[in-house]
């Protein structure tokens, strides 16, 4: 981050699209979280290559990475190494940046920054200090994995990573048992199997799932089928490249048995009046409240 002088900083705001020369406007003081491509670089925005050029400093993972990009558009902009190593030192740098009026845009190596990326500090500090903070939407792997799943996506849940122990990752999955959304995992080549083998265990073998991988490169792959016919791929296929998301759908929901549903009563009626509880009861069950109303004063009275 050195000074440079207007001309240089003019000379530099722009970008290229088939080598049309197109000028980036000056942007207004603020923290720009833009997402680049996960693997296409053609899954890139106008507004984010804007704001790469046109901002006064660019931050990134890795600057051999980001500048792949870069040249791919004549972005003549210099990025600055900001990752989990050296958060500590250049986080204060940017927000001195920031603090000097100038702009800032945030990138991760691939797809939207502070997804499972160390950039939440830096936004979440900025915000504190009373910063804008602007996000610059685009591509997102858990996204592109769950709209390509073909599972269920009106309810989603995105857990990043899963711990490497098996132990710990078998717990982490517990969590997510009776979850009723959609779940999306970050995920290893060489743990994908053991990952399966475990979800099949935890979650159920015949909940349905979908190994997304190597989302938009040439290598494209969508595997489909339940927890227990993946795993049982994956053991057979042990080889296994790229960059992976899970997706695993929600628990199929069991209809409620007359067991279920006295069981429902008994518990609600110990804290609730009966009319309360036929209606509590009702929300849980799907069952008509008059119908749930009834029986519980029938339990009722049986039990004098």
């Amino acid at each position: 981050m050195t000074e440079e002088t207007t001309a240089e900083t003019g000379a530099r705001r722009g970008f290229r699209l088939h080598n049309i020369a197109v000028p980036a406007r000056p942007l207004e003081s603020a923290l720009y979280l833009v997402a680049t491509p996960i693997g296409n670089l053609g899954d890139i925005t106008l507004r984010a290559l804007e704001t790469l050029a046109g901002a006064d400093v660019l931050a990134c993972e890795d600057t051999r990475v980001t500048r792949v990009l870069l040249d791919r558009y004549g972005i003549q902009n210099r990025p600055f190494a900001y990752h989990e190593h050296n958060a500590d030192e250049a986080g204060p740098r940017l927000l001195q940046a920031l603090e000097a009026g100038k702009s800032v845009a945030l990138v991760s190596d691939a797809g939207t920054p502070l997804v499972s990326d160390p950039g939440y500090r830096l936004a979440q500090q900025a915000i504190e200090m009373g910063y804008r903070v602007i996000p610059i939407p685009g591509a997102s792997a858990p996204l592109a994995a769950l709209v390509g799943s073909g599972l269920p996506n009106d309810a989603f849940l995105f857990a990043g990573f899963l711990p490497t122990k098996d132990k710990a990752r078998r717990d982490r999955l517990a969590e997510f048992l009776a979850a009723p959304a959609t779940l999306i995992f970050f995920e290893s080549p060489h743990r994908i199997g053991a990952t399966l083998l475990a979800a099949a265990d935890v979650l159920g073998a015949e909940r349905e799932a979908s190994v997304c991988r190597e989302l938009t490169k040439t290598y494209e792959e969508f595997r489909r089928g339940t927890l227990a016919e993946l795993a049982a791929h994956y053991e057979e296929h042990d080889n296994v490249k790229g960059e992976i998301v899970l997706v695993i759908g929600p628990p199929k929901k069991r209809a409620a048995t007359e067991a279920d549903v006295d069981a429902v009563l008994a518990d609600l009626s110990k804290d609730l009046p009966t009319a309360k509880a036929a209606t509590e009861a009702a929300r849980l069950t799907g069952l008509p409240r008059k119908v749930l109303y009834q029986k519980l004063l029938d339990m009722k009275a049986e039990n004098g």
